[in-house]
């Protein structure tokens, strides 16, 4: 490695620092995922055991461990809150822009690399995942690496490729579950039939994959079933087929749905990576890991076009393919062998247009709330609308320096192809990345979640119930820092048993909702009123200390 290279990947693992880092621990973490997995992290930490998820402390089965585990151990060393929750990912955004460079750097050449990095790095969603609490980061580059890998032994039939290929499929397969290895094995598949099966391979090296894979990422199952808890195996499994064939927890969407957000916001990326899909293109090339990208591309989007559930981040993976054609199409523009069409100008200054006009109007908010109102059809979003925000003089000006920097960028790059012009581009980009993160989101969580989240927190250390009502949340748990002892959950012995603590109730300011928790628990009364949410007590009687069927339940297994 030369010292020029070596220089240029302590700069990206510094820049990904300075770009990832900040503004981690600066907003509170949303429900459901970035609280679900803090949550059963904080609860390892708690009761000390590391080999059972959890959920309010009892056992949960959506997840295998790998990237609670890394939340714990962050956990243990910052401390439980929002920072420790995030920091995994910083450390695999670094990772991603190191193994893009390098990946890159060696297919193609150094400059390839640089910019497969900030293709990568600049676009808005991966660029908001890296300072998220959730599992995908991670996942994505697990399988990112198992395919890339793959492709590797394809090419040389080595027997270390075929290792490493096993052990990132396990390690994927130990993040999120096997739908890791479910979209290895159909990229694999489809790769064999563009290539009508001409792929020679040995036994042995077949055998370590496989020995690999089996012994990593199935080791934490096997313990499972052997220390007697295969119904967790069981629920996992059926947990994971539902996903496949019903709309989980309400998360439905039309049919193009992932086109549309890839499109958006993966950009500017993906509107460069257009030109790799222009048909009739001669320098179009139709082998190694162009064609690897594309079959996973196109795999991963059509399997999750198929999935009933849509969620953004489910073809979070299609990031790397887009930002790998997405820099194949620069370089090629750069050279002059491709052109940087007009529609692409139009498509990357209209988005840039929305993004920055959202941000400046997001500061506008409070001033024309009230003529907004009126047309609102949510209740609970009308009354989340009662908080009040507060900006900083500069922020309305960032979103203007984005709409700046694309346009130059346009105008420049078509005028002169310079790799140079995408230094103005990046920059816009990031400037607008990091202040919608660090300056806006703590605002506009003022009007989602903020109310219900700054009571729980002001519960942390009162022993006492709390209780969601009408609606799923997690925030409750993990704010208010919920100890073994609290954790009944039964609603109605809440509502009408003998309680033997406080039982706070929170409830969406909706319609009907007040009326309905009176009826289910004659005793609450109102206690406080914030922007969204309403809270009851319903306040413990000294007579009869019976515990709900739960923790009934619990005592009987312990």
């Amino acid at each position: 490695m030369s010292r020029r290279t070596l220089l240029l990947i302590i700069l990206l693992a510094v820049l990904g620092t300075l770009l990832f880092l900040p503004g981690i621990g600066g907003v509170r973490l949303f429900d459901w995922d970035e609280i679900n997995f803090a949550e059963s992290a904080r609860e390892m930490i708690v009761t000390g055991d590391w080999f059972n998820v959890q959920i309010n402390f009892r056992p949960f089965w959506e997840k295998p461990p790998l990237f609670i585990w890394m939340q714990a151990l962050s956990m243990k060393a910052f401390g439980v809150g929002e920072f420790a929750a995030r920091f995994p990912n910083v450390i695999a955004g670094i990772v991603t822009l190191l193994v893009l460079f390098n990946i890159g750097r060696k297919r193609e050449d150094e400059r390839f690399g640089l910019l497969w990095a900030m293709m990568y790095g600049i676009s808005f969603l991966p660029f908001f995942y890296f300072k998220s609490g959730i599992i995908d980061p991670w996942f994505n580059l697990f399988i990112f690496l198992g395919i890339y890998c793959f492709s590797r032994y394809a090419e040389r039939n080595s027997i270390g490729a075929a290792a490493l290929s096993g052990l990132f499929n396990a390690l994927a397969v130990m993040t999120k579950g096997p739908v890791g290895f479910l979209i290895f094995c159909l990229t694999v598949g489809v790769w064999l039939i563009i290539k009508r099966f001409r792929f020679t391979f040995r036994w042995k090296d077949v055998g370590v994959f496989f020995a690999v894979l089996a012994l990593v990422g199935g080791a934490w199952f096997i313990v499972l079933a052997a220390s007697g808890h295969g119904d967790v195996i069981r629920d996992f499994i059926l947990y994971q087929i539902r996903l496949f064939e019903t709309k989980d927890a309400g998360h439905g969407g039309f049919l193009l749905y992932h086109f549309v957000i890839l499109l958006v916001g993966v950009t500017p990326a993906s509107i460069f990576a257009l030109s790799a899909f222009e048909r009739g293109d001669g320098t179009r090339n139709t082998d190694g890991l162009f064609q690897w990208m594309s079959v996973a591309f196109w795999v991963v989007l059509i399997l999750f076009t198929i999935v009933r559930t849509k969620i953004v981040h489910y073809s979070s993976f299609c990031y790397f393919p887009i930002s790998y054609f997405a820099a194949w199409a620069a370089a090629r523009m750069t050279d002059g062998q491709l052109k940087f069409r007009r529609y692409q100008r139009i498509l990357i200054i209209l988005f840039a247009s929305v993004f920055g006009l959202l941000l400046t109007g997001l500061t506008q908010f409070d001033r024309f709330k009230e003529k907004i109102i009126p047309y609102v059809q949510d209740p609970f979003a009308v009354s989340c609308m009662s908080a009040e925000s507060h900006w900083a003089a500069w922020v309305p000006f960032v979103g203007l320096i984005l709409i700046g920097a694309t346009v130059w960028f346009c105008i420049a790059f078509r005028r002169k192809h310079s790799g140079r012009s995408f230094a103005v581009l990046a920059c816009g980009q990031l400037v607008f990345a990091l202040t919608a993160i660090i300056c806006a989101v703590p605002e506009v969580e003022k009007y989602s979640q903020a109310g219900a989240v700054d009571f729980y927190i002001e519960r942390q250390g009162e022993d006492c119930y709390v209780k969601p009502a009408y609606f799923k949340s997690y925030a409750q748990y993990f704010y208010t820092d919920r100890q073994p002892q609290n954790n009944c959950d039964d609603f109605d012995w809440l509502c009408r048993g003998p309680i033997d603590k406080p039982c706070y109730f929170v409830l969406k300011d909706e319609p009907g909702k007040a009326e309905r928790l009176r009826d289910d628990a004659p005793e609450a009364q109102l206690l406080d009123r914030r922007p969204g949410f309403l809270f009851y007590i319903r306040q413990n009687k000294p007579e009869g200390h019976e515990l709900c069927d739960e923790q009934d339940k619990q005592a009987e297994v312990e």
